[in-house]
């Protein structure tokens, strides 16, 4: 899956941005968002990409996907959502929302994720640390503007982020394929984290706090291990 997002809707932290360091000895090429979205699309001529007013562009397809994690996309009320994985507690999820059967994992998080940012203040990050399961997804709402991203807090579905040569934000489950395009501003998605556009990437088990990108060295890959700050120590 894909998802590319300009730099007016989402910035990204400035450790992604701005690696510090010697990563890797090999140049530092990076290729455009366009060329990205053509790479991903060529490769897998049978994906699927909605682009949303050239705020956001999301790519998913079926093809080479594991049978117990697999790859899933939909829309409702401008809320664009791409998820992988499999939630352990979506019955009684259903349940706790008010949800229907028929409803499965990403049409959950939609609906979670409106439900909670419907109802200020609480933040729609709550949602999150209800899940269970191993997933990763990526939400747009296009209303609001907003970039919604979690793993689960084991990382078992791997996803990666970076930025482009026109200064995009992207996630893919793919390494090589944004490694092409981000170069060494490149990184795995913190696992047991959320990135909100609004609010920056924090932990959901400590949502006071801020996590703060540490890169490190790790092979062709900047690595960001995570380090708290209490919410008091960013003014």
């Amino acid at each position: 899956m894909l998802a590319i997002f300009n730099s007016t809707v989402a910035y990204g932290p400035e450790e992604l941005r701005s690696p510090t360091g010697q990563i890797s000895t090999s140049p530092d090429v990076k290729k455009s968002s366009s060329a990205l979205l053509s790479s991903f699309l060529d490769t897998l001529p049978q994906s699927i990409s909605v682009t949303m007013e050239e705020m956001a562009t999301m790519a998913f397809t079926h093809s080479n996907q594991s049978l117990l994690k697999p790859r899933s996309f939909a829309v409702k009320d401008d809320c664009f959502c791409l998820f992988e994985g499999a939630l352990e507690n979506l019955p009684s999820l259903r349940q706790q929302y008010g949800l229907s059967k028929s409803v499965d994992e990403v049409m959950f998080v939609i609906e979670a994720y409106k439900t909670f940012r419907d109802r200020a203040p609480y933040p729609a990050s709550k949602m999150v640390g209800h899940l269970e399961g191993q997933f990763a997804f990526v939400l747009y709402d296009r209303c609001t503007k907003t970039v919604f991203t979690a793993t689960d807090s084991n990382g078992r579905i791997p996803l990666y982020w970076g930025i482009t040569a026109d200064g995009c934000l992207a996630f893919s489950d793919d390494a090589e394929l944004l490694k092409a395009a981000c170069g060494k501003s490149l990184a795995s998605f913190p696992q047991g984290c959320f990135y909100s556009s609004a609010l920056g990437l924090r932990s959901y088990e400590y949502p006071k706090n801020k996590v703060m990108g540490i890169p490190i060295m790790d092979g062709e890959m900047l690595s960001m291990k995570t380090s708290l700050l209490p919410w008091c120590k960013l003014y």
